[in-house]
């Protein structure tokens, strides 16, 4: 079974051709970012798929993973002395 931290691996890359470099769905040009605000705007999983309909359930969970990866690397970077969690590799 894969962890939480290897599907977003598997399905988020981050590309300097691609969307000037921000995260991704692989494969596709929409933004982590996009996905999460479209998220934000609508907490039914179908109207994300309806905006986005060559995503899949687990594209957008890789993206909600991924925020929260960052997040949590964030918050490592910002407390002295705690390691910073790897980031997704440029894909």
């Amino acid at each position: 079974m894969k962890t939480e931290r290897r599907v977003a691996d598997d399905r988020i890359a981050r590309d300097a051709d691609v969307m000037v470099g921000k995260p991704v769905v692989k494969g596709t040009r929409v933004p982590v970012e996009l996905v999460l605000r479209q998220l934000a705007q609508s907490l039914d999983l179908r109207d994300v798929l309806e905006a986005f309909p060559h995503l899949t359930t687990e594209d957008v969970r890789a993206c909600l993973t991924y925020a929260a990866g960052s997040l949590e690397a964030e918050a490592r970077r910002t407390q002295p002395g705690v390691p910073a969690a790897p980031h997704i590799a440029s894909g």
